[in-house]
């Protein structure tokens, strides 16, 4: 976070750069003072405004900063370049970089099934190493591969030596795609407006550090199995996205499996061609998409999970800018999009944010009204990410001080927490949207396949913000059903680990591939209740007592 104090004297510069602050001066870049701070900004051209990727997010004072300079032209909104950005006015300027490490991204998954073949695609043969067979190196040393989950927000990698199986090192990273917008249909709207496959340039240069940042040799990394919703994974790749934002919201793979044109909807290509910094002749998978908005993320949970295995009808929800559910087992399995926004992740709400340092992620109100605050990595508030919403809302329900319907029953304005933070209804309202979709969503496949919540398995709560879910605060304003005991499970980044099985086992990821043409895509809006269950999901009442 860069930051010009608010409140400095007329003629003063003073700068802070993720917390740590120090003198400014006219003419100074934002990036010569982060570097002056001992802050790293990401780049590859060494501030010369050609790798685009010094991205920072002005969050005050952008009047006081110098115009945006050519290089900048494709940035919106409240993004700029740092190296190209200068300080012309003493004032209060506040922004910040994306963060690496200090995002709280879920990277683990939790309670599943680890007995995984290992039959990767890489395998050696003496100092030969070969894909499916074929040499595509010469050398000896460790073999690895990489299993990566492109989220809209957030971008999370881990290592693997292939030989054994075991887990080396893991990186994550906020989604540097975020100055085309926070959801898929800004960031298609963006990519179809702008020229040179800007999206995919940023990403990949950012990946390319964190790859670099491994503790390997990255020539030693033969492939990489990637997972994300069809929009992340198809500009991963340099497809275009366009038909994805317009119905039926196909992936172009999607319709050339429809047309006979092709096999799967799986995607294959090699570093050298995305310039990855592994070895040149390494694989870049990217894993198939279930249909529609309904991805290679999706379909790495199913294979983390093993849906498509079970005679157990189970459901799955994964939470985020765009939740994807199912509800099924190997006989017929139902998947649908539930286009939730981005509120549960800090979007659109005044005080939200990320879980980033600062966020609150626990919330209590005691009898006096007072709310009692736990922050992500101590220290004083920031914002309040998305456990911390459903908890604030849950609390609000619990004491009576909001009703059903999202209105607070005393306060007049914001509601006020302390430590500068607060809520307004406002705010309720776009909370009460998303958990409408995600609720619609899973009401709509529970029906179409003939049950109630009480008759699942399991319910799987998957991904991070679901990771740290208060179920019970969940439970309470109907974010998820009353499903109890053991029933429900929070498993963490499933999407992540079942890009992991693809990259171990090749006979695992074939299986997911003949799986997921199975599975039959509901389409939300077409189901006769479907906007009943919104209008009743944007309730804070209790889901699916039945």
């Amino acid at each position: 976070m860069i930051l010009v104090a608010r409140g400095a004297p007329a003629a003063e510069f003073v700068v802070s750069v993720d917390g740590r602050s120090g003198p400014g001066a006219p003419g100074r870049s934002l990036f010569e003072c982060a570097e002056e701070l001992g802050v790293h900004v990401p780049t590859s051209c060494v501030k010369q405004g050609k790798c685009r990727e010094c991205l920072v997010e002005v969050e005050e004072g952008g009047e006081l900063l110098s115009p945006p300079a050519p290089q900048e032209a494709h940035l919106e909104g409240r993004f700029r370049l740092a190296c190209r950005t200068r300080i012309v006015a003493p004032g209060a300027v506040r922004c910040r970089t994306l963060r690496r490490g200090a995002l709280r991204i879920e990277t683990e998954a939790e309670g599943l099934e680890e007995a995984t073949p290992l039959d990767p695609a890489v395998t050696r043969d003496g100092d030969r190493v070969l894909v499916d067979g074929r040499p595509v190196a010469a050398r000896p040393g460790p073999i690895h591969g990489i299993a990566l989950d492109l989220g809209t927000t957030t971008v999370a990698l881990r290592l693997y030596d292939l030989e054994t199986g075991a887990l080396e090192a893991t990186q994550a990273f906020e989604n540097p795609q975020r100055f085309g917008g926070s959801d898929v249909m800004a960031r298609i709207r963006y990519d179809g407006e702008h020229k040179g496959r800007l999206l995919q340039r940023t990403l990949l240069g950012y990946l390319s550090r964190a790859v670099t940042a491994l503790p390997c040799d990255p020539l030693t990394i033969y492939e990489a199995v990637v997972a994300g919703n069809p929009t992340m994974r198809d500009l991963f790749f340099g497809l275009d996205v366009a038909p994805i934002g317009v119905i039926p919201y196909r992936s172009t793979t999607e319709v050339a499996l429809r047309e006979g044109r092709a096999a799967t909807t799986a995607l294959s290509t090699t570093a050298s061609k995305l310039r990855l910094p592994l070895h040149p002749e390494a694989r870049v998978y990217g894993l198939p998409v279930v249909g529609s908005h309904v991805g290679a993320d999706a379909a790495a949970c199913l294979l983390a999970l093993g849906l498509f295995d079970s005679d157990e009808v189970s459901a799955v929800l994964d939470i985020g800018t765009n939740t994807e559910a199912f509800v099924g087992n190997r006989k017929r399995l139902l998947a649908a999009s539930c286009p939730a926004g981005p509120a549960f992740e800090g979007g659109g709400v005044a005080c939200g944010m990320a879980a980033l340092d600062g966020a609150v992620e626990r919330v209590r109100l005691g009898d006096d009204g007072r709310a009692e605050m736990r922050v992500v990595g101590g220290g004083p508030p920031a914002g309040i990410c998305g456990s911390g919403l459903v908890d604030l809302l849950s609390e609000l329900r619990r004491t009576g001080r909001m009703n059903a319907q999202g209105r607070f029953q005393e306060e007049e304005g914001p509601l006020d927490l302390g430590g500068g933070l607060f809520l307004t209804e406002a705010d309720v309202n776009e909370l009460a949207q998303a958990k409408g979709a995600n609720v619609a969503g899973l009401r709509v496949l529970l029906e179409t396949y003939g049950i109630g919540a009480h008759d699942l398995h399991r319910l799987y709560l998957a991904g991070g913000f679901s990771r740290h879910l208060d179920v019970e605060a969940a439970r309470r304003i109907g974010l998820v059903p009353e499903v109890g005991g053991d029933r429900m499970r929070q498993v963490g980044n499933a999407a992540l680990h079942g890009a992991a099985i693809a990259l171990c086992s090749v006979s695992r990821r074939r299986a997911l591939e003949e799986a997921v043409k199975r599975v039959e895509h509901v389409r939300l809006e077409t189901h006769p209740r479907f906007f009943d269950f919104f209008v009743e999901g944007c309730q804070f009442a209790p889901f699916g007592a039945e």
